[in-house]
């Protein structure tokens, strides 16, 4: 039986890495259909009741038609989207969550909604340590300098150098997929690891690190990179008063969410020169508004967002996407379902592939 799939990639995750996923790992006759989305050329945003999604809700409600599965990055799984769309029963999301879905809506459809998690981990490690070395050793502002024509010596003063990762203590906070890969790097350049994450068993951490409370991470460290994730009790979690508790002259690393610190909090330590440097990928809004202290106060490193963006990344992504397509081909459990009552009823077989329209309550 042959299954109709969208493939609504975008210049990211481009449409011929998950074609070419789904060739590989789905059973049967696939019949591909494809839309190319605009981002990153185009900004993601907020779109009717979604957030962090392109702007199209007419081309995808075209593209929809007769559709049974869609695997996209950036579509918008609207309300509008899924009343135009009775022949749709999966919908992939190839990010670490589905922000661009509206899952209340999609379970009372009964379309089901996956993610990928874990895709980008390995860049967003990777990048976390090179954030941290570039704001160790003033890096951006040294070849803005040179490129400019400047030999700055005074570069070398003591009070102008900073610290190294050998010998250091590092305090992480959060040990998910991300964090525990970035305890193993900093593990490689002879840093000491501490851990703040209370959902993290003690014998699941790596030989060498040691997990501790907040308060005693962060006045031992003088590294702080942030991987944790955005809830209520995590929101504002490293204002001014945290930031005061660490060594001077230390460094924060935030490669996570921008609402886990204070940004104020940071500029004013950095004003003060508390801190040494901070790094940073992601921001209270975005893009960076004209004008926000975070592109004139000295001593940071910024990037777009760009944390977990590398080749694997993007055809990972696709991987893992068509791998819950072939589950649901195959009638099995989905691993990564963000609303699991519609799972439920697929591994069931309720909706098995090819039943037709569903019903929209």
């Amino acid at each position: 039986m042959t299954i109709r799939v969208l493939a609504a990639g975008d210049h990211f995750v481009l449409n011929q890495l998950l074609i070419d996923a789904l060739r590989r790992e789905v059973p049967g006759e696939l019949d591909v259909r494809e839309l190319t989305l605009p981002w990153p050329v185009v900004p993601f945003g907020r779109v009717a009741e979604v957030d962090e999604a392109s702007d199209v809700e007419d081309e995808l409600i075209e593209a929809l038609r007769g559709i049974e599965v869609c695997v996209t990055q950036m579509a918008p799984l609207t309300e509008r989207v899924l009343g135009a769309s009775p022949d749709l029963r999966l919908f992939c999301v190839s990010r670490g969550g589905p922000v661009n879905a509206n899952l209340e809506s999609a379970t009372k459809a009964g379309v089901a909604v996956t993610f990928a998690p874990g895709r980008n981990a390995t860049a967003t490690a990777e990048h976390t340590l090179a954030m941290l070395l570039a704001a160790a050793r003033r890096v951006p502002a040294i070849h803005a300098d040179l490129a400019a024509g400047t030999w700055r010596g005074d570069y070398y003063r003591y009070d102008r150098v900073g610290p190294e990762l050998e010998g250091s203590t590092v305090g992480l906070v959060g040990y998910g997929a991300i964090g525990m890969r970035v305890a193993r790097m900093l593990q490689g350049f002879g840093a000491r690891v501490l851990v703040f994450d209370p959902y993290a068993a003690p014998d699941a951490l790596e030989a060498g690190v040691t997990l501790v409370e907040l308060d005693e991470l962060l006045a031992r460290s003088r590294f702080l990179s942030l991987h944790a994730r955005v809830t209520p009790e995590t929101t504002g979690m490293i204002g001014a008063a945290e930031i005061a508790a660490m060594p001077a002259g230390s460094i924060i690393v935030n490669c996570a969410r921008g609402a886990l610190l204070d940004y104020d909090a940071l500029c004013d330590a950095l004003d003060a020169e508390h801190l040494f440097g901070a790094a940073l990928d992601v921001f209270p809004e975005e893009p960076i508004p004209a004008g926000s202290r975070l592109l004139s106060t000295p001593n940071i490193v910024v990037t777009p967002h760009l944390a977990g963006a590398s080749k694997e990344t993007a055809a990972r992504a696709a991987q893992i996407v068509a791998q819950e397509v072939a589950r649901y081909v195959r009638g099995e459990p989905l691993m990564h379902c963000a609303n699991p009552a519609v799972a439920d009823a697929l591994s069931r077989s309720s909706y098995a592939p090819g039943l037709g329209p569903r019903t929209v309550p």
